[in-house]
């Protein structure tokens, strides 16, 4: 199995909960949370990797208000300091043009069912793989179908952290329901098609903001016709 940790989510947990300490605290604790990470997940401390977000963003060219609701938030003390050490020590590697997210994604889909992603964003349970809550601490397994029904309800619910607006009252127990009598990715596709009333560029345009990569350089496309992707 190979771990793949969420550097971003051991960043800003690490330096948040050491605002009024000092950096080595900061480094202390992003040792500590990485170290409870592998002692859960392996039994090898090799079978790891660390991604943190680097610069420039893809989504930005599709939605320039994507993530427009995080501008004016204030990054933590300590946060330069942890991700410069977890690229020197832990060795990290540092996304550019897409996000952490995407890197991981990726290599997930590589390795299939010997991936185990470590992280508390929901987005990851579009991948099917192992995943380890690094909150609850929580193991469980996603496959390809749940992954989909996932992908798809977050079309219909969008996603307030990251600014995707979904549609009006529509929560995942909602999306749920609309997507239920669902039998392939086609027919999930064009159910949140006509709950979008017709307004396809918006299906597309929310797909291609939530979709994380499988590939690189991937662009979310619709399903063709004749899709039988099973949801």
């Amino acid at each position: 199995m190979l771990v793949l940790i969420d550097g971003d989510i051991v960043a800003y947990r690490a330096s948040y909960s050491t605002e009024s300490s000092t950096p080595e605290d900061a480094i202390d604790k992003a040792d500590e949370l990485i170290e409870e990470i592998l002692s859960a997940t392996t039994f090898d401390g090799e079978c790891f990797e660390v991604f943190l977000t680097g610069s420039g963003n893809f989504r930005y060219d599709i939605e320039d208000t994507y993530k427009a609701n995080r501008s004016d938030k204030e990054r933590p003390v300590h946060l330069a300091t942890i991700r410069d050490h977890l690229i020197e020590n832990w060795g990290a590697v540092v996304s550019s043009g897409e996000e952490a997210d995407d890197l991981i994604a990726i290599r997930a889909t590589e390795l299939g069912p010997n991936a185990v992603i470590a992280s508390v964003d929901k987005d990851f349970l579009q991948v099917p793989c192992q995943h380890y809550n690094t909150r609850t601490r929580e193991t469980k397994v996603v496959t390809e179908g749940e992954g989909l029904k996932f992908f798809y309800s977050q079309i219909l619910t969008g996603d307030r952290a990251d600014n995707v607006i979904g549609l009006y009252r529509v929560g995942p127990v909602k999306a749920g329901k609309i997507l239920s009598e669902c039998h392939s990715e086609r027919d999930m596709f064009e159910t949140c098609v006509e709950a979008y009333d017709g307004d396809i560029e918006k299906v597309i345009r929310n797909a291609r903001l939530l979709w994380l990569r499988r590939e690189v350089g991937q662009v979310w496309h619709p399903p063709e016709q004749d899709s039988d992707s099973q949801p």
